[in-house]
């Protein structure tokens, strides 16, 4: 009886596939022992991919011969292998950026350096910063008019924005031609191009904080003053580690008579 019925499920496949009208495909049919009834009748209405997709799961072997069968349009989504999860970025290109950046210097470096405002330095000690303005103001016009001002505003640590107490009294020096003003007066003009100097004491305050007091002799005679550096180092900010100064006092009662600035 189970002859009869694989036989007659046989014939009718094959008459319903050569009735269908699909292409032919150039394989044999399985053998129908080997099969289900329904399995053989599948095969002959299915459409010509899912019939591959079919055949691949009978014979257990994923290859990709429907890819032969398919239109040039669907090639695309096969010519590379596709993965879910794609794998980071190479670490180098992360610092893609740091590359760009030269590792030499230009050939015009050094002679720009030299041209680059004289002022605070890093390296600098509270006793060199006191030394460079003193030579700033002795040779105070060159190399051009109060350049040797300019330097001591430079190295002014007060705020420009708030009344300071760098002269003694409180005075507003957000503007440079205020702060050359006071330098111009009887009092502080014995720096300008002063001839001699002499340090009388120093003493390191604090591990941030030093003082000197300097001698002066000025160009004119019988012109003889006693000025108070106070220099202070900057911790964090923009001037980590730089000294600044923090006043110049004179020994006397300079602004006894007022100033005009």
């Amino acid at each position: 009886m189970h002859e009869n019925v694989h036989s007659s499920n046989k014939s009718l496949a094959r008459a319903t596939f050569k009735n269908s009208g699909f292409p032919k495909l150039g394989f044999e049919l399985p053998n129908a022992n080997s099969m289900h009834p329904n399995r053989l009748f599948s095969i002959a209405i299915l459409p010509e991919e899912e019939r591959e997709r079919s055949k691949e799961e009978d014979t257990g072997e994923n290859t990709m011969s429907f890819c032969g069968l398919s239109t040039p349009q669907s090639m695309p989504l096969f010519s590379k292998p596709f993965h879910a999860h794609r794998p980071p970025p190479p670490l180098t290109s992360r610092f893609r950026a740091s590359a760009d950046v030269p590792d030499f210097l230009s050939a015009d470096w050094l002679e720009s350096r030299r041209k680059r405002p004289f002022g605070p330095r890093l390296n600098f000690s509270a006793e060199e910063a006191v030394q460079c303005q003193l030579d700033a103001l002795m040779f105070n016009d060159q190399p051009r008019p109060d350049y040797g001002i300019e330097v001591m505003y430079r190295f002014a640590g007060f705020d420009p924005f708030e009344r300071s107490t760098y002269f003694g009294p409180f005075f507003d020096l957000g503007q440079f031609e205020r702060f050359r003003r006071i330098f111009h007066h009887s009092t502080y003009r014995v720096l300008l191009g002063h001839r001699e100097r002499k340090i009388l004491s120093s003493l390191l305050v604090e591990e941030n904080q030093y003082k000197q007091r300097v001698w002066i002799r000025g160009a004119r005679p019988e012109e003889e003053e006693i000025f108070q550096f106070t220099m202070v180092q900057r911790v964090g900010g923009s001037w980590d580690g730089y000294w600044l100064t923090e006043s110049l006092l004179h020994d006397g009662d300079s602004f006894s008579g007022g100033v005009a600035y």
